[in-house]
């Protein structure tokens, strides 16, 4: 039954990222408003944090836990990401945010824990690297390995998807960021003094934790991938460098914020630190930044007054609380209990498992949702060959399909 939910998270995934692409997606964000879907998607993205946070650890402790495959639980980790992915593209419309309703403070708490991890992360000694992508790799489904995989692989991998999960994040935060006049009183309350979230933005323009220096050259994340940036391009915005200074400006510019936000000397000093970023060329490539300069030089000369405070009765999230309070002290069973059931399957089931996964993402579909020519498995070049049997793994030549065969070919059994 999960599985088949999920399924229909993956198929509506796919199918908004196509739809958006071409400007079509109004059908699927009215299906999703007329049906209220918006608030289920967000309780089954906090259920499965949850389970990532406090089963998965356990999971991977159980001395009886010796999964022949990974692929049971990777459909797990990547149900996370399937779902935000799916909020990031539907979210850009008012009435997707304006239908979430009450669960859109359990959405902002989420957005706020991914961000405090992007914002703690080290671009020195954390950030997932081109280098660590092309060693590891992320799992999927056609290199699912059949065998015995240690527990601190399977960690590895969750890591490196909580990465991409957190922009994406940071995305669907923004867009919640441009509704500021709908939201409910509470969100906002909770968005600029619950959370600082001002604060925390202006962390990430300082630390960037989507680019790194590696060998003396720059890299920046984009599209799913970590590449090089030339010299000449350096200095120019990426997509997640906008985001964040499109919700600084909502956050700090809205008359209704301006009016909520404690604007102390800690918050003044860190608002401030963004007046060295604000230069000449970044104006150049988003000129609304000219009221962000415009608004901190006010702010360096002046004592804004404090926040009004108002005798209201504020809305709390509550998804995740009910979810931690009603399984609480069971984490060790309910680990137990999905080893034995969820996590050990026969080879037929299995097989079964994958057969339907690849009826999920039919090769036409992927193909669509590719931005770029398939790499070849073994060395990353263009490839222009397929695996004959299953027809999931790209290689460039005959020498490289040999040399993965061994690690291919559980995932071929099952997937063929």
């Amino acid at each position: 039954r999960w599985l088949r939910q999920h399924e229909y998270v993956e198929k509506l995934n796919m199918h908004g990222i196509l739809s958006a692409s071409a400007g079509q997606e109004q059908l699927l964000t009215e299906l999703l408003v007329t049906h209220a879907k918006i608030p289920v998607l967000i309780g089954e993205l906090i259920s499965v944090e949850i389970w990532k946070h406090k089963v998965f650890p356990v999971l991977c402790r159980l001395q009886d836990f010796k999964p022949r495959s990974t692929f049971p639980i990777y459909v797990v980790l990547h149900h996370e990401a399937s779902i935000i992915n799916l909020l990031e593209t539907v979210f850009f419309h008012k009435e997707i945010c304006e239908s979430a309703e009450d669960s859109i403070l359990d959405l902002i708490d989420y957005c706020h824990r991914k961000l405090t991890l992007l914002a703690a992360r080290s671009t020195k000694a954390q950030a997932v690297t081109s280098a660590e992508l092309r060693a590891e790799g992320l799992a999927s489904p056609s290199s699912m390995q059949a065998g015995p995989v240690p527990p601190q692989e399977l960690q590895k991998q969750a890591e490196m998807m909580e990465f991409e999960i957190s922009l994406k994040a940071l995305s669907v935060l923004r867009f919640i960021t441009d509704q500021v006049e709908s939201l409910p009183m509470s969100a906002l309350t909770r968005m600029l003094n619950t959370h600082n979230l001002p604060c925390l933005l202006v962390e990430l323009v300082e630390h960037c934790p989507w680019s790194c220096w590696e060998a003396g050259k720059l890299k920046k994340f984009e599209n799913g991938t970590w590449h090089e940036v030339p010299p000449e391009d350096q200095v120019k915005m990426t997509k997640l460098d906008g985001q964040v200074w499109l919700a600084l400006l909502s956050l700090l510019l809205s008359p209704e914020c301006q009016r909520k936000y404690r604007f102390d000397g800690f918050n003044k000093s860190q608002l401030l630190k963004l007046r060295a970023f604000l230069t000449d060329v970044l104006i150049d490539q988003l000129p609304n930044l000219v009221e962000m300069r415009r608004f901190l030089s006010y702010l360096a000369v002046t004592e804004p007054a404090p926040p009004k405070k108002d005798l209201i009765l504020e809305q709390v999230p509550i998804i995740r609380d009910h979810i931690l309070k009603k399984n609480s002290g069971k984490w060790e069973a309910i680990a137990k209990h999905q080893v034995k059931h969820a996590f050990s399957p026969t080879e037929e089931e299995l097989k079964f498992q994958a057969r339907r996964w690849a009826q999920t993402y039919s090769l036409d579909m992927m193909e669509a949702l590719a931005p770029d020519k398939p790499r070849c498995r073994v060395c990353g070049v263009e490839a222009a060959k397929r695996c004959s049997r299953c027809r999931n793994e790209w290689y460039c030549t005959r020498a490289c399909q040999v040399q993965h065969w061994q690690k291919h070919k559980p995932a071929c059994n099952l997937m063929a």
